[in-house]
């Protein structure tokens, strides 16, 4: 089935393509050119919705099927940032490595070279004008350095329970075992299975 992916983000477009090996993944920019959705909300499920929302009414197409992710990183011990603001923590045109910087130097502030976090994923699907989401959830620790080079957004930071390494030096299908994104694509995946 074709599914439609109100993201531009690189990484979560080739991690869905893995994680959804039997589905045709689109885009929505290859349908639409290039717009912006404004993340305006105060959580993860109302971005995620309104951005599925957005896309799918602009495509006219009441069979598509949107999928959108809102996702980030929360840590508690400092107020809860970045949370909603993971990906545009540093400013306007953040990049990853902005991003890690400016949370490495909100630890340091609080003397942290590590404490609990937790990734977050929300699944917004659209189909036939209904809207279903799901979430998934990473429970670790952050590190005020980063260490490996794969992944993208806070992983070569984040150290799941239960392992050493931060998920910038895991292997990628270790990853895909339990992440946050993983386990809301699964629940995400039943529900495709009940409106299709």
């Amino acid at each position: 089935m074709k599914i439609v992916l109100a993201t531009g983000n690189k990484g979560k477009l080739k991690e869905f393509e893995t994680l959804l090996p039997n589905h045709e993944i689109v885009a929505f920019k290859d349908l639409l050119g290039d717009i912006e959705v404004v993340e305006d909300k105060d959580s993860f499920k109302e971005n995620a919705i309104k951005k599925a929302k957005e896309i799918y009414d602009l495509l006219k197409d009441e069979n598509a099927i949107v999928i959108s992710d809102d996702s980030g990183i929360t840590v508690p011990a400092i107020n809860n940032e970045p949370g909603i603001y993971s990906a545009r923590y540093s400013g306007t045109n953040a990049t990853d490595e902005k991003n890690n910087e400016k949370l490495i130097s909100k630890l340091n502030e609080r003397n942290l070279t590590e404490t609990p976090a937790y990734y977050t994923a929300c699944i917004a699907i659209v189909y036939k004008g209904e809207v279903y989401t799901v979430h998934g959830w990473m429970h670790g620790k952050v590190l005020n350095k980063t260490l490996g080079d794969g992944g993208f957004g806070y992983d070569t930071m984040f150290v799941p329970n239960g392992y050493d390494k931060t998920l910038g030096e895991l292997p990628y299908e270790v990853k895909k075992a339990f992440s946050h994104r993983t386990k809301a694509l699964n629940l995400a995946l039943k529900v495709l299975e009940v409106i299709l």
